[in-house]
């Protein structure tokens, strides 16, 4: 029985087209063939949000997402935020508020806020609205006051 095929996708703005294995979570193929080591796998089971990525601009576990399944799709992951050797708003913001600690769940936190702040630029939001927001993801070193911090200074960046 084959149990490979091919998909094509793009991540990061680059359309990629590449052999995978039916049973492959889209975090295996990301890290193993195209070496996008910033999706972490944390707990492989959904709960974490250490491997979030976006797919068509919706956060998503990629442990639990078959690679299969992003055929046609758009895949966005923390290497692809940087523009011209600068950060994204929200990887600064996480690096000058200090929401970075061990860094296991940063790109995964990175990529949720950036989500919720794409989504939501135009409004206000408390902080703890924000924590809902970004539910999913969790962090053991920062106590998440300086994420929420983060998150709420790319949007009051927006009103200004």
């Amino acid at each position: 029985m084959n149990l490979n095929c091919t998909i094509t996708f793009t991540v990061n703005g680059k359309k990629k087209e590449i052999r995978v294995d039916v049973r492959q979570s889209l975090l295996e193929v990301l890290r193993e063939q195209l070496g996008m080591i910033s999706v972490k796998q944390g707990c492989a089971v959904g709960e974490c949000g250490a491997c979030t990525v976006l797919i068509d601009e919706v956060p998503t576990d990629a442990c639990l997402y078959l690679a299969v399944w992003a055929d046609g799709r758009s895949i966005r992951t923390v290497e692809g935020e940087s523009r011209d050797g600068k950060l994204s708003r929200v990887q600064q913001a996480f690096v000058d508020e200090g929401a970075v600690q061990c860094g296991i769940c940063t790109p995964g936190f990175v990529m949720a806020a950036t989500a919720f702040v794409e989504k939501h630029h135009d409004q206000k939001f408390s902080r703890h609205e924000i924590r809902r927001g970004l539910a999913g993801n969790l962090c053991r070193c920062t106590g998440y006051d300086t994420i929420v911090t983060a998150v709420q200074k790319c949007l009051d960046e927006d009103d200004q």
